[in-house]
């Protein structure tokens, strides 16, 4: 009986020892929202006009590792678009090309504190920090033509696959982004933060607006019924507004140079949290 009871004594010594402790709370991490703007930059907005934001809408969880760097995983739906009406340049306006696509971004990201950070601390209760990352996202362009919508990609408005173009593959609608960028944090109480963040979006394509290198001409795009195709209308519209630019070889976009976009977007996150005994050192 002895040999049952001595297990069972210190069994309740240790669990009256752990009750007796103070516990600790540890900042674990966040879930929050965020909603905002957004913005492209690329062929059609090669100036980096930030004229023409549209709206983002985000999710993320952040696991915090230490005082000063967190682990970030978010979702973002945004939309983006622009039109060469929009330009100053002579020849984009006569240009006339216009997108706008819907954006389905997953990322990782790494954000940095410059301060401690500690929600509901009196003293460390708001940081500045920057956020890079990677990720992937599917975007889809399209345009409208008599008050109909048209989805790009599929139209081939370069070429791609025609007699012009035979060897050159349609685009993917899915890419890679690399967000870069910096934000404040502030905690209201111990639950609740908010931020505020702009991040850059580097990416691997440059069809996000449908336009990159030349145009196929005329020969690229027969005529369905005797009727010119609806790809040979969008492919260059700079039949409506002046000289038609459409030659086969002349340029049409910029592919030396990815498009981009980016988001600004206030956000609200709340307070993770897990209690442990502090340590006896």
């Amino acid at each position: 009986m002895i040999k049952h009871a001595l297990p069972l004594f210190l069994f309740t010594i240790l669990c009256f020892n752990s009750i007796g402790q103070p516990q600790a709370t540890v900042f674990e991490g966040e879930f929050g929202i965020t909603a905002g703007g957004a913005h492209y930059f690329g062929d059609l907005n090669n100036r980096a006009a930030v004229n023409r934001p549209k709206p983002a809408l985000g999710m993320f969880y952040r696991k915090q590792v230490g005082d000063y760097i967190g682990i970030r995983a978010g979702v973002h739906y945004a939309q983006l678009g622009y039109s060469d009406i929009y330009s100053k340049n002579d020849y984009q306006r006569n240009r006339n090309l216009s997108f706008n696509t819907d954006i389905w971004e997953f990322a990782l990201q790494g954000d940095f504190n410059f301060f401690r950070f500690i929600p509901g601390s009196n003293n460390y209760f708001f940081t500045p920090y920057i956020t890079l990352g990677i990720g992937t996202f599917n975007f889809n362009p399209y345009a409208y033509y008599n008050n109909q919508k048209y989805f790009l990609q599929p139209l081939a408005t370069e070429g791609q696959g025609s007699s012009v173009k035979e060897n050159i593959e349609p685009y993917k609608t899915s890419a890679t982004c690399f967000p870069v960028g910096m934000g404040v944090k502030y905690s209201i109480n111990p639950y609740i933060n908010l931020s505020l963040e702009a991040a850059y979006r580097f990416t691997s394509t440059d069809y996000l607006d449908d336009v990159s290198t030349t145009y196929a001409g005329s020969d690229a795009f027969p005529n369905v019924n005797g009727q010119p195709s609806i790809a040979y209308l969008l492919q260059d519209r700079s039949y409506e507004t002046g000289n038609v630019l459409g030659i086969a070889g002349k340029q049409r976009g910029f592919s030396q140079q990815k498009d981009q976009y980016l988001f600004v977007e206030l956000g609200i996150s709340f307070t993770i949290t897990s209690y442990r005994c502090p340590s006896a050192r």
